[in-house]
């Protein structure tokens, strides 16, 4: 029995091909070859001067480095700055989201643009305005100090919330944006049918509103916690290097120890734990999707 083949579907073919074409090239050159790479790494050795010893053979000592207990403290450490800064991003987000979808149609538009305006400037350059504002003769310290406040400067720069403060300025509008996608398409008649029942604005919040935003607050705070993760600018630079994150330990492998086996297990092990975010958050917003 002959198949008989759709007229045209040969052209949309080629079409959808020449389409698909630029961005699955860039995925494949800057996304799965580096990765194959780091995956062909972690199972050489060092090389005395760095970089790949190839002719050692391989090995899996690698792998059991990563259980040393003082990688185990910097994962720690970067999970709770990270968390902190999500939960900090939430806070901070939601009710500005919220504001932002009450607006009249016409000033969303304004008030999204001024949520992303800081994405214009080179993020280097925002993160050295921190330093100017932190430190012990910045505009922060001049301030408490000229209206009697305080007495001496306070050490704000080079602290750990310096670094929190940092990912959180840098990382709030991407909490802020599927918030307010989640919460501007709530249904209205909802919350009248809520408070024609007799709910207040508090019970119609906790039982309507909240339920239906929960995949916008996991997507926002997916956004938020991975970035965060893998941040090393904001703790290089705000965090005077005191506080080590993953991102900084995977750097310095790279670049200062030379250790590109062991940096590229670090890496793999970062990757494969965000994909399982990513997985379980996917799988959560589903569920509650459904629901």
């Amino acid at each position: 029995m002959v198949r008989r083949v759709k007229a045209g579907s040969g052209p949309r073919l080629r079409a959808r091909s020449v389409l698909i074409g630029p961005g699955l090239s860039y995925l494949v050159v800057l996304l799965l070859l580096p990765l194959a790479l780091l995956v062909g790494y972690t199972v050489f050795q060092r090389g005395r001067f760095g970089g790949i010893a190839y002719e050692d053979g391989v090995t899996g000592e690698n792998f059991a480095r990563i259980a040393d207990p003082l990688y185990a403290g910097v994962l720690a450490d970067s999970l709770r700055i990270a968390a902190i800064t999500t939960l900090l991003a939430l806070v901070l987000g939601y009710p500005t989201a919220y504001a932002i979808a009450r607006l009249p149609r016409r000033w969303r538009t304004v008030a999204l643009v001024l949520v992303v305006l800081p994405f214009w400037t080179n993020f280097l350059i925002r993160t050295y305005a921190w330093i100017v504002l932190l430190s012990s003769q910045g505009l922060v310290n001049t301030a408490l100090t000229g209206t009697g406040v305080i007495d001496r400067p306070l050490e704000l720069l080079y602290t750990e919330p310096a670094i929190v403060v940092g990912l959180l300025y840098a990382y709030l509008p991407l909490m802020v944006l599927p918030l307010y996608s989640a919460i501007e398409r709530v249904d209205p008649r909802l919350l009248e049918a809520s408070a024609d029942l007799g709910a207040c604005p508090a019970r119609t919040f906790l039982r309507v509103t909240f339920p239906l935003t929960l995949p916008g607050v996991l997507t926002g705070c997916v956004f938020v916690f991975v970035p965060s993760l893998g941040n090393f600018v904001v703790p290089e630079l705000l965090g005077g290097g005191r506080t080590v994150m993953v991102g900084n330990l995977i750097r310095d492998q790279f670049l200062t120890a030379r250790d590109w086996p062991f940096g590229s297990v670090l890496a793999l092990a970062l990757v494969a734990f965000l994909v399982l975010l990513l997985m379980a958050q996917a799988w959560t917003g589903h569920r509650l999707g459904g629901r």
